[in-house]
């Protein structure tokens, strides 16, 4: 059974089977042990190969998004780097244009001129700044740190520890 082909349908139609199954076993043969019990449902249901369909497929998607988010990764690194390879030689070019005294540059596949650009700020006293000028962010809910605090056995009005949820482990070699 290939895991292209097993849609969450399927595998949830099969658990109902299982589940059926498993439980018309136990109540027409009420000592069997879970050995037996497990052994004949392998046999008659494809829930556990339909999992490991699943798992491997998981697995394997997992795999290829930590390779794309490695070569993202490199990749905006070298976007980094391409930028401020190319703001250091506009720099260079407006240093050289500016003390040669070239105000324009006027080539087949470009044109440079110097210009004013418009002014910008500066902060020199930021304590000085009048409150009018700041902008209030808004209130973030500290969750590691209430988290931290609960199961340190403070109590908390408005919040409280939730069951422990069954989780899936998967290891591999």
């Amino acid at each position: 059974m290939s895991s292209a082909y097993t849609t969450a349908s399927q595998v949830l139609a099969e658990t109902g089977r299982h589940t059926a199954l498993r439980a018309r076993l136990l109540s027409e043969i009420p000592d069997i042990d879970e050995e037996t019990l497990s052994d004949t449902l392998e046999g008659i249901t494809a829930l556990r190969e339909m999992l490991a369909e699943v798992i491997r497929s998981a697995l394997d998607d997992e795999a290829l998004a930590g390779g794309l988010s490695t070569r993202l990764s490199d990749m905006k690194a070298r976007l980094d780097r391409l930028e401020e390879r190319a703001k250091r030689k506009r720099q260079l070019a407006l240093r050289a244009m500016a003390e040669a005294d070239i105000p324009k540059l006027a080539e087949s596949d470009f044109t440079a001129s110097l210009k004013q650009g418009a002014p910008t700020l500066e902060v020199v006293a930021e304590d000085k700044i009048p409150a009018a000028y700041w902008k209030p962010q808004p209130s973030k809910l500290d969750k590691q740190g209430l988290l931290a605090a609960l199961k340190s056995g403070t109590g908390i009005e408005g919040v409280a520890l939730a069951a422990p949820q069954t989780q899936l482990s998967v290891r591999t070699k």
